[in-house]
C-alpha cells in the first residue's frame, strides 16, 4: 500500500476516527502543558484533590509530558464520543410494601455515564482498533500510546488545547456539537500533523454550575474541592460519607449529574448513536433491592458497567444515604435487616437513615440495635439518630 503523504495523514486520522464511531477529532501538538501541569500541582498543594491517593504530583508530571509518555511523540489525536443515553420512560419496579406514600423516595439515580457499559472498554477497545486500522491505512508504522480518563495523560487539557472543547467552570470540557456529555480519549503517537487550533470560547458571566451544586463543591470558578463531590462521596469514597453532607447528596447513589443538567450548553442535547450507551436501563434504581443483593447479586445485576466501581458495601451505603433523603417509611423493614445484617459501613448509615425517617418503628429498630451493637462507630450513628429523633419530639 501507497504510504499517505504528509498532507494526507490529518484526512485520514480524522475520517477514520469518524468511520469507527468517534463522535470529535482534533490534533494537538505533543509539547509539554505546563501551564495545566502548574494548575494540577497546586491543586494538589491545597487539598482539593482529597481523597485520591493515586493522584499524585508525580503521576501530573508523567502525565503533562507526552513524551514522557510515548518517546519521539509527535501529535495527540484526542477523540470524544457522546454517551448521552435515551431517557428512560418508566421507573423500575418496588415491591408493594403497603405504604401509603408509594415508591416515592425509594428509587436512587446513576449519573448517565454509568447506565450503560463501562466506557473505559468501550473506548479503550475502539480506539486499540483505531490505531491498527490507522497503520494500515497510512501504509506505516505508527508509532502510539491510548488513554481515558484512568491513565495519566492530562486529557481535558490535551482537549482544549486541540479545540475540541473549551473548559467549563465546573471544570468538565464543554463541546459546541455535543454539550459536555461527552468521554474523552487521546491517541499519543509519532505521526506529524499540524495541530488544530483552541477555540475562543468561555463561560462567560454565567455561575450556574456553581450556583446549583447542593454540596458547593465547586469552590471557584473551575476548582472542584474533591472531598465534597457527590461524584467522589458516592464512588471513589471507601468510608463513611459525612454527615454534614449526607443530606445534601440527595437520591444520587452512584455520581452526579446536576452541574450538568443545568448547564445552557447542554440544552440541546442528542441521544448517543453508541449501542452500548443507548438505553438508560439505569436511570433509576430500587433501593430496597440494593440492600437485599448479595456480593453474586451486585456483581450479576451490574455487570459490566462502571457502577461496580462503587463495591456493593459502597452502594449500599449510598442506598441508605438516599433512602434517609427519601424519608420514605416504607423503607424501615429494609433498614432494619441491615442494622441487624450488614457490614459495619452499611449499618452505620442504616441508622442515619432510620433517624432521619423517624416515626416509632424507625426507633424500635435502633433502640434494638443498639443493645446487641458491638462496633463502636455504628453505636455512635446509632446513639445520634436516636438524640436528632428525640430531640424532634
Amino acid at each position: 500500500m501507497r504510504a499517505a503523504g504528509a498532507g494526507d495523514i490529518k484526512a485520514v486520522v480524522k475520517d477514520y476516527a469518524r468511520e469507527l464511531g468517534f463522535d470529535l477529532v482534533r490534533v494537538t501538538d505533543a509539547a509539554e502543558f505546563a501551564q495545566d501541569r502548574d494548575i494540577a500541582l497546586a491543586r494538589i498543594e491545597d487539598g482539593l484533590m482529597e481523597g485520591l491517593p493515586w493522584y499524585t504530583a508525580g503521576r501530573v508530571l508523567r502525565g503533562s509530558c507526552p513524551e514522557e509518555l510515548l518517546p519521539g511523540a509527535r501529535s495527540i489525536i484526542c477523540l470524544g464520543m457522546n454517551y448521552y443515553p435515551e431517557e428512560a420512560g418508566e421507573e423500575p419496579a418496588v415491591p408493594d410494601v403497603g405504604s401509603s406514600e408509594g415508591s416515592r423516595g425509594l428509587t436512587g439515580k446513576i449519573a448517565r455515564y454509568a447506565r450503560g457499559r463501562d466506557y473505559h472498554r468501550v473506548m479503550k477497545g475502539r480506539m486499540r482498533d483505531y490505531v491498527a486500522g490507522l497503520a494500515a491505512r497510512l501504509g506505516t508504522d505508527v508509532a502510539a500510546r491510548w488513554y481515558v480518563d484512568d491513565g495519566p495523560m492530562l486529557d481535558r487539557a490535551a482537549a482544549a488545547r486541540a479545540g475540541l472543547g473549551w473548559f467549563g467552570k465546573n471544570s468538565n470540557i464543554l463541546t459546541r456539537e455535543l454539550g459536555s456529555w461527552v468521554l474523552l480519549g487521546q491517541v499519543i503517537t509519532d505521526l506529524a500533523m499540524a495541530p488544530d487550533v483552541p477555540l475562543v470560547k468561555t463561560c462567560g458571566s454565567c455561575v450556574r454550575c456553581i450556583d446549583a451544586c447542593p454540596t458547593g463543591a465547586i469552590v471557584a470558578p473551575y476548582v472542584i474541592d474533591n472531598a465534597r463531590c457527590i461524584s467522589h462521596l458516592t464512588i471513589e469514597n471507601r468510608g463513611a460519607i459525612p454527615r454534614e453532607l449526607r443530606p445534601l447528596v440527595g437520591d444520587w447513589i452512584f455520581g452526579c449529574d446536576i452541574c450538568q443538567e443545568v448547564c445552557p450548553v447542554n440544552r440541546k442535547a442528542q441521544g448517543t448513536r453508541e449501542p452500548a450507551w443507548g438505553k438508560a436501563e439505569l436511570a433509576t434504581a430500587d433501593l430496597v433491592g440494593i440492600l437485599e443483593l448479595s456480593e453474586e447479586g451486585f456483581r450479576e445485576r451490574f455487570r459490566g458497567t462502571p457502577v461496580l466501581r462503587a463495591k456493593r458495601t459502597g452502594l449500599q451505603r449510598n442506598a441508605c444515604v438516599a433512602l434517609g433523603n427519601g424519608r420514605n417509611a416504607a423503607a424501615v423493614p429494609a433498614l432494619r435487616r441491615v442494622l441487624q445484617e450488614g457490614e459495619p459501613l452499611v449499618r452505620g448509615h442504616a441508622a442515619w437513615a432510620l433517624g432521619q425517617i423517624g416515626g416509632p418503628a424507625a426507633a424500635a429498630a435502633l433502640e434494638e440495635a443498639a443493645l446487641g451493637e458491638g462496633d463502636g462507630e455504628v453505636l455512635g450513628e446509632i446513639r445520634a439518630a436516636l438524640g436528632e429523633m428525640g430531640a424532634g419530639v
